[in-house]
């Protein structure tokens, strides 16, 4: 057991993700140091490890709140974080190949404040570098056993799905809500799910509860991160502004204002209907659109029900104190954040 349970004051959250940082980063490069050259070289620049020309650099790699949840939902279940880092690392990995891969089918060609990787290398090296990442995922976790490795499988098949929905959701103008909901539960929240899952399988606590609890704060990141899709500041969030009203994505504000009956809903509609590219006067209007639709309250009020919802299924876990505040700080930049 780790001398860290015995204490019983909760660190200020940034102290939690640099623990957390830590403890994982050098398990994640020595593990990403496994794979091909070509592939390598990809994940060390994706990574912020290495800038496009291979030598070294120290550039933004996230926010790396996956991670986090697996090493505290293990110390929350009574086990040692250390035994959770292989799932921590793995957890991590499977997030990164989803974003590799994303920003191809998005033509994102910004992330974290740089070129995205597919802009760097190609779109097949990048694809084939997200590829890599899965796979060595797997390799990381497979000394957990076979329980955890089916944990993980199972969110990455719901993380596939929700991420074909999206796509597919792109070509359609009948979108419903509850439909863009399921589509994130599957893109976000089972991730976030299983990386408290995992965690807490580590040690002796409810791991379902703990799954509940990362996947109702999973399905609140997205709403957040829809949001900030539209109004975020690209100074702190690293991507275009309007990125998401440009590439016509369906997020969960934009189905609730297309789906609203309002005059603004109809006229976002239209704006979304058009083949070619909004000029930043479009989308700014797109955007009022959206807000006067009621699609930012919406997705704002969802997060804040989600957080409590998160929070519920946290006490019902019963984690000491610590644990519990440290969790719910997190929980809370969730709902909070601007990047």
């Amino acid at each position: 057991m780790t001398t860290m349970n015995t204490r019983t004051a909760a660190r200020p959250l940034a102290d939690v993700l640099a623990w957390s940082k830590g403890i994982v980063d050098p398990a994640l490069r020595t593990a990403a140091g496994r794979l091909p050259e070509a592939m390598r070289r990809i994940a060390a620049y994706h990574f912020g490890w290495q800038d496009a020309q291979g030598r070294p650099a120290a550039e933004d790699g996230g926010k790396a709140l996956r991670p986090a949840l697996v090493l505290l939902c293990a110390e929350a279940a009574g086990g040692d974080p250390a035994d959770a880092v292989p799932a921590a690392v793995a957890i991590e990995l499977v997030h990164n190949f989803s974003l590799l891969h994303d920003d191809v089918m998005d033509g994102d060609t910004t992330r974290r404040h740089r070129a995205t990787a597919w802009t760097v290398f190609g779109t097949g090296p990048a694809v084939l570098a997200g590829d890599a990442l899965l796979s060595l995922a797997f390799e990381v976790l497979a000394p957990s056993g076979v329980p955890a490795a089916r944990r993980l499988s199972a969110a990455v098949l719901a993380l596939l799905e929700g991420q074909a929905a999206d796509l597919d959701f792109e070509q359609r103008d009948d979108v419903t809500p509850t439909e863009c909901v399921r589509m994130a539960e599957g893109k976000t929240a089972a991730l976030l799910g299983a990386a408290c899952t995992l965690g807490a399988a580590s040690g002796q606590g409810d791991a379902d509860r703990f799954g509940a609890f990362g996947r109702a704060a999973g399905l609140a990141f997205q709403h957040i991160d829809d949001l900030l899709g539209i109004w975020g500041d690209p100074a702190v969030t690293g991507k275009p502004v309007y990125s998401d009203l440009q590439n016509r994505k369906k997020s969960l504000p934009v189905v609730m204002a297309l789906c609203s009956g309002t005059p603004a809903g109809a006229d976002l509609a239209t704006l979304y209907a058009r083949p070619e590219p909004l000029d930043q006067t479009e989308l700014a209007r797109a955007a009022a659109l959206v807000e006067t639709a009621g699609g930012r309250q919406w997705s704002q009020a969802q997060a804040e029900a989600l957080l409590a919802k998160a929070l519920r299924d946290l006490a019902a876990a019963g984690p000491p104190c610590r644990a519990s505040a440290e969790l719910t700080a997190l929980a809370r930049l969730i709902t909070t954040r601007t990047h």
